[in-house]
């Protein structure tokens, strides 16, 4: 498949800005694969899709305030920093992204804080935007994730307009929410609240949590109209063994195994048996899936709607199938549905 297939034109006004009033109430589509049927719900109903033995696969990635804002040394320049990732956590380097990128140069200092509370140096010019950040800090790992827990914000995708606020702080990432890394939230996640999972819980559905630490490259644009040449960024992940033993429990007894999110589904098909099990891994995926792909675990997922031409796109045309998709989305513009991060959910069913 070509990158101009998955091109759409929509009018921004269904940009989501802010979050629905209460997670579990945002609005549903729910897409049949086999029937290719569309139905429109609110969020919360979905919990009547799943029974005894379902099991939910759970991204627990956290999100930390990865976007700082300081001070060049001497002209005083604001400038925007982005932490992406730790390169070494004993000379506290760290892979950023500087907006604007062409006033920094190697060398440069960076003050952030009222007080200075925070310098770091530039080390390396990565990328025209990228950078390599070596932060001058003396004290302990904790006092140094306390000062970019205070200083830094939430790291909000650029398409809205607006800055954070502080009840981003708790929105802006999910209820089930334990690892930290994430640079982005698993946005289909962000739909469940803890009353809908414990009543998902009391039906008897199993949660299977899995880790993906989301980085820019779920975000990246594909540049390439031959999608067997795009490169996904490596993102890190974890699958452990209970997990695996709920999953393949579940896939057993023919249950409903449901991904909340793609970065569930791009860590489940990271590991999976050649007997089609899933299996205990740790480290990073560049896996991209696009059409056509078999999928090895999970027979539903949740999503939100993506960007045009995306790779999150991508993969929900993988899994429902491209014409299905963008049958999907021409409905959910006509019916208003709102897009991306603090957008509506899409339920893709095998049925």
């Amino acid at each position: 498949m070509k990158l101009t297939q998955f091109k759409f034109h929509f009018n921004e006004n269904l940009l989501a800005n802010h979050p629905a009033a209460h997670r579990d109430e945002s609005r549903l589509m729910i897409v049949h694969r086999k029937s290719k049927t569309i139905e429109h719900k609110v969020f919360k109903d979905i919990i009547n899709y799943f029974n005894e033995g379902d099991v939910l696969i759970l991204n627990n990635t956290k999100v930390f305030p990865a976007r700082l804002y300081g001070n060049k040394e001497k002209t005083g320049a604001k400038i925007e920093v982005f932490l992406l990732r730790e390169l070494n956590h004993e000379s506290k380097l760290w892979d950023v992204l500087v907006d604007p990128a062409r006033k920094i140069r190697i060398g440069n200092k960076l003050y952030f804080g009222d007080n200075d509370d925070l310098i770091a140096e530039v080390i390396d010019n990565t990328t025209s935007r990228g950078r390599t950040l070596r932060f001058l800090f003396d004290g302990t790992p904790q006092e140094f994730r306390d000062i970019v827990e205070r200083l830094g914000h939430t790291p909000l995708p650029k398409y809205i307009k607006r800055k954070d606020e502080p009840y981003d702080k708790e929105r802006y990432q999910t209820v089930y929410a334990r690892e930290e890394g994430a640079v982005a939230a698993p946005t289909a996640g962000l739909h469940f609240s803890k009353e809908l999972l414990k009543r998902m819980e009391l039906k008897g559905v199993k949660m299977a949590e899995v880790t993906l630490h989301i980085g820019l490259g779920t975000f990246r644009p594909v540049e390439v109209e031959d999608l067997t040449k795009h490169k996904m960024d490596s993102e890190q992940f974890e699958v452990n063994k209970e997990a695996c033993e709920i999953v393949n429990k579940a896939k057993g007894q023919k249950k409903r195994i449901c991904a909340v999110g793609t970065t569930a589904m791009r860590a489940i098909e990271s590991t999976v048996t050649t007997n089609g099990e899933l299996k205990p891994a740790k480290g990073w995926t560049n896996k991209f899936i696009f059409p056509p792909y078999d999928f090895s675990i999970a027979n539903c997922m949740i999503t939100n709607f993506h960007m045009p031409e995306s790779t999150l796109l991508m993969m929900v045309s993988a899994f429902a199938g491209f014409e299905l998709t963008m049958q999907a989305y021409k409905t959910a513009i006509k019916e208003k549905y709102r897009f991306y991060s603090y957008g509506d959910a899409m339920f893709i069913l095998d049925d």
